[in-house]
């Protein structure tokens, strides 16, 4: 018996790329589907009542309820207690940086000043700044920002440097 010879496959070519543009971009087919138009007639089937059920709150129009709303529990809000004091409105925060940060940054400096803390990003914006104690400071630097720890005072002083409070 004789076996039949095989036919060799013809070679496969890879597609070719299509243009990959923002102008081009479309969604996978079955990916996005249209959404359920409600109420518009019985043989849309969803007439009627339009999925709302037969009566209630909920059926009605202008069902919109207020944040918090709890279904005519006291809510939340209403039940915990409300006395005592909160200094929040007069809270004063301060963005930090170390020593540790100021001598690995500015290496070359002898004078940091609050611009030179915003040009590096230690610090963010018009904020409030103050500079903590991590870390050792091994050079003479002259140091400007909104507040000091006692820590960082005394090893910028210890250094030979200064610490410049600047009024906000």
């Amino acid at each position: 018996m004789t076996t039949p010879a095989k036919k060799s496959a013809p070679a496969k070519t890879a597609a070719p790329v299509k243009a990959f543009n923002l102008h081009s971009l479309e969604a996978h087919p079955g990916s996005r589907r249209k959404p359920l138009r409600l109420g518009m007639g019985e043989g849309s089937g969803t007439g009627q009542t339009a999925t709302r059920g037969q009566k209630g709150q909920r059926s009605r129009s202008g069902d919109g309820k207020l944040v918090g709303f709890e279904g005519g529990q006291t809510p939340l809000l209403r039940r915990i207690p409300k006395r005592g004091f909160t200094n929040g409105a007069f809270k004063v925060t301060y963005q930090v940086v170390s020593l540790e940060s100021l001598e690995h940054v500015f290496k070359n400096k002898t004078e940091i000043g609050l611009d030179d803390l915003r040009v590096h990003r230690l610090v963010k914006g018009r904020k409030l700044v103050k500079i903590l104690g991590d870390g050792e400071l091994k050079r003479k630097l002259k140091v400007t920002a909104h507040a000091f720890s006692a820590s960082a005072k005394s090893k910028i002083e210890k250094a030979g440097g200064s610490a410049e409070v600047v009024k906000a």
